[in-house]
């Protein structure tokens, strides 16, 4: 392919993002599907502008997802700014543990009982369709750390911890199927794949998180040191957290995910958790250099500038990864009970499985319902999919399982797409008429 093409179509298309961004945000249209549609007509069926092919190009997909979920998950525990000890942080455990294990569970008698799959190849398919997604649902995530309204908060913090959740599932599947030692009794995963891998990647990402927001913090305050290139942080504190988590055979995901949260909980501690709070430091005639030692102000110019930086990455991860999906989806044949199980999953498993998850914690009804819509796949799913395709899955369930996976990610980045901005719109309003009275 030409790579004057090439830099003109991403030029193009990141200027309409940059410019059509506002206009975006007024339809019911996302990114997302915009991305997608171009995947489709510029991919291997349309123009031919880039050649990618499943499961041929498995690895660069993996390594790709891998990324881009990274990033989105550190970004997501940067904007919850809400203290560990509140109590609104049972809603997404609830949704990420109690109504994760029940997801799987139905995918699980989906796949067996509908798509003719065998157990482990059905509870694969289940992790693999779990976990909602942090990339893709920036629409419906909070929009400021200093405005942690409920529903927002449930379904970020939601999406940040059942894509490190769902790994035990994933590897639960591949045991099954004999890639993967499960140990007599299922001792080996229950021990290392769900208690160690779970634990010590929440502990590492929370120590490295705190450690390295205190440490910043001192440095600049006493000793004028480790100023600028928060950059660098941002993208340090990832690697290592990912990083330390791998090397010990935990998941690298939910330390991620957990280091971002402690680095905003340094400052959340040290400026007051107060949700009025301006999510900006006031005006001020100073440089930069002077608010980053400010004793007051240097923990939310941290904290801010490291959240605006990692933004900007997750946009553009998303916007590679969904070309990408784009794409693939032209080689996919979906059968008739491919899209049944699609519209199970969407309208019968997402919203069983939240009602039994939000049981008695007296969340409304349409809070309880727009959580159950907004139960959106994307990245995640594709990383877990090729992630079992380079592990040990066999050849002859990588079609039925990919098929799958790639419909359900593009239904929905299309339907929540479109729902989105129009019912977020209504649900704002409607919150704010009842503070009113």
């Amino acid at each position: 392919m030409n790579s004057t093409v090439w830099f003109l179509f991403s030029g193009v298309l990141l200027v309409f993002m940059a410019i059509g961004s506002t206009l975006l945000k007024r339809l019911p249209l996302t990114p997302a599907m915009l991305c997608l549609g171009a995947g489709v007509a510029l991919g291997p069926a349309g123009a031919g502008l880039f050649d990618i092919a499943f499961p041929d190009h498995s690895r660069l997909l993996e390594h790709v997802t891998e990324v881009a979920v990274v990033i989105s998950l550190f970004t997501v525990g940067l904007k919850l700014r809400v203290l560990l000890t509140d109590p609104r942080w049972r809603v997404p455990l609830r949704l990420a543990v109690i109504s994760m294990v029940l997801t799987v569970g139905l995918v699980t008698v989906v796949g067996v009982l509908l798509l003719g799959l065998p157990l482990g190849a059905a509870v694969l398919l289940g992790g693999i369709l779990a976990p909602t997604d942090p990339v893709l649902a920036s629409d419906v995530q909070v929009e400021s750390p200093w405005d942690p309204e409920r529903l927002r908060f449930s379904l970020s913090a939601e999406g940040g911890l059942n894509d490190g959740t769902a790994f035990p599932f994933v590897m639960l599947g591949l045991g099954l199927l004999g890639a993967r030692d499960l140990g007599p009794g299922l001792w080996r995963w229950l021990t290392l794949d769900v208690l160690w891998a779970v634990g010590a990647g929440l502990a590492i990402g929370g120590m490295l998180g705190t450690a390295l927001g205190r440490l910043v913090l001192y440095l600049r305050r006493e000793h004028r040191e480790g100023l600028g290139a928060d950059e660098f942080l941002a993208l340090g504190l990832i690697a290592l957290a990912y990083g330390a988590a791998v090397a010990v055979e935990a998941y690298g995901f939910l330390a991620v995910f957990a280091a971002g949260v402690a680095f905003r909980q340094v400052e959340s501690r040290e400026t007051g958790a107060d949700s009025t709070a301006p999510a900006v430091h006031p005006r001020d005639e100073r440089g930069k250099e002077e608010l980053e030692v400010d004793p007051v102000l240097a923990p939310r110019q941290l904290a801010q500038t490291v959240l605006t930086f990692n933004e900007q990455l997750d946009r553009l991860g998303e916007v590679a990864v969904v070309l990408l999906v784009g794409g693939l989806l032209p080689a996919i044949e979906p059968a008739a009970a491919a899209w049944i199980a699609v519209a199970l999953l969407l309208l019968v498993i997402r919203p069983v499985s939240t009602s039994v998850g939000l049981a008695g914690l007296g969340i409304t009804g349409t809070q309880r319902r727009l959580i159950a819509w907004f139960g959106i796949r994307g990245i995640g799913s594709i990383y877990y999919l090729t992630y079992a395709v380079n592990h040990g899955l066999p050849e002859p369930l990588v079609g039925p399982l990919s098929t799958i996976a790639f419909l359900v990610v593009a239904v929905s980045i299309v339907v929540h797409g479109i729902s989105a901005t129009p019912l977020m719109i209504r649900y704002t309003r409607r919150a704010r008429v009842e503070e009113a009275h």
